[in-house]
């Protein structure tokens, strides 16, 4: 999820002017140098902010809880504290994104393995989770590698290279240490009012994960790689992925109202293998732990500039208010409607609802 700005450079940066009046004699011209146009920096933009978000019904598969009148609680609460790069270069752009989620009680920490109940299935009252997830995206601009503008058209603006990684780890017994890899391209388009949308096939290998749960010896020795895995750490296929993300002014709006904007973001992750790493376990129908298409979306978010709002040009977009809408299907790839004891109650098939993540949420974000 790479974000683009549009940064115009005057040709006064790139040109030396040598100007010279009246005819005269060589011998009588004063020996004027050409001026030496200015270095340009390696980075044309950076861009570094700081947000605090509040998430009233975040979800993590597997940990739910039953009300007293039998209803399942699959969702907590989450404090989410983010810090985010943007850089723009010769070549291409960097994104660079670190989110530490804090849960509520519904999730939580080791040595808990569900609301309530430790590892020992005695009464624990665990402290919520912590989960640091982090994201990079880089990009590669075949106008600017070619040295051409022959890949901007109509509303196209470029063709990139992209590549990137992701990784996270979790403080909860199950204790996730997600990496992977995405590599493809990225078609940049222009919008209206400054917009942009930017659509990215990808190739996406999650090479490494870890799940205590599946770690032979906990419910017996087991045989690694048929019943359990020997250190708890799972593999999977590559597979494709689509990432796109999008950001528009409200430029319609009458000039004394222009401090919003809309942007959004969505990721397609295709199947990629067995959840556990355990294929021979997998089952068929709702006993299924095969993975599915994943879909991680923030569909709309709703900025307002505040700073804009209050001082003007000069401070846009250095404090903005938010509010968007998060939708997360088959979250880690993880059937809802299947994965029994983690997305599905393993008796009855009953959702826990802990595999789909839906909420509206909203925060700050403040630029430095």
């Amino acid at each position: 999820m790479s974000f683009r700005f549009k940064a115009v450079a005057a040709s006064a940066l790139s040109l030396a002017t040598l100007a010279i009046g009246g005819w005269a004699h060589a011998a009588d011209l004063p020996v004027k140098a050409a001026k030496k146009a200015p270095d340009l920096p390696f980075f044309l933009v950076i861009d570094d902010r700081v947000s605090f978000s509040w998430m009233p019904k975040g979800t993590d598969p597997g940990m739910w809880s039953t009300r007293p009148d039998g209803s399942i609680n699959g969702t907590t609460a989450k404090q989410v504290y983010s810090f985010t790069h943007f850089d723009l270069w010769a070549y291409g752009t960097n994104f660079f994104t670190i989110s530490m989620f804090k849960s509520g009680h519904n999730d939580p920490a080791s040595p808990c393995v569900a609301p309530g109940v430790n590892i020992n299935g005695t009464a624990s009252n665990c402290a919520g989770a912590t989960e640091i997830y982090g994201l990079f995206r880089s990009t590669f601009g075949w106008n600017e590698l070619f040295n051409t503008k022959a890949f901007t058209m109509g509303p196209l603006h470029n063709i990139s290279f992209e590549v990137g990684m992701d990784a996270n780890t979790e403080n909860n017994f199950l204790a996730p240490a997600k990496r992977d890899v995405v590599g493809g391209l990225q078609f940049a388009f222009d919008l209206p009012y400054k917009g942009y949308v930017d659509v990215a096939p990808l190739v996406y290998w999650e090479f490494s994960n870890h799940n205590a749960f599946t770690q032979c010896g906990l419910f017996g020795p087991g045989v690694a790689g048929v019943t359990c895995n020997s250190d708890g750490n799972v593999s999977y296929r590559a597979t494709w992925a689509v990432e796109i993300n999008y950001y528009m002014d409200l430029g319609f709006l009458p000039p004394n109202m222009q401090f919003w904007s809309i942007s959004g973001r969505a990721g397609w992750y295709g199947p990629k293998g067995d959840s556990n790493g355990l294929p021979a376990l997998s089952g068929i129908g709702r006993f299924s732990t095969a993975s599915k298409t994943e879909l991680n979306s923030e569909p709309i978010r709703l900025t307002f500039d505040a700073s804009k709002a209050a001082f003007g040009d000069k401070y846009s977009h250095f404090v903005d208010l938010w509010v968007a809408y998060r939708y997360w299907q088959n979250k880690f790839g993880l059937d809802h409607n299947a994965m029994p004891g983690v997305c599905t109650v393993a008796a009855t098939g009953q959702s826990t609802h802990s595999c789909t993540e839906s909420t509206v949420y909203g925060g700050v974000t403040v630029k430095f």
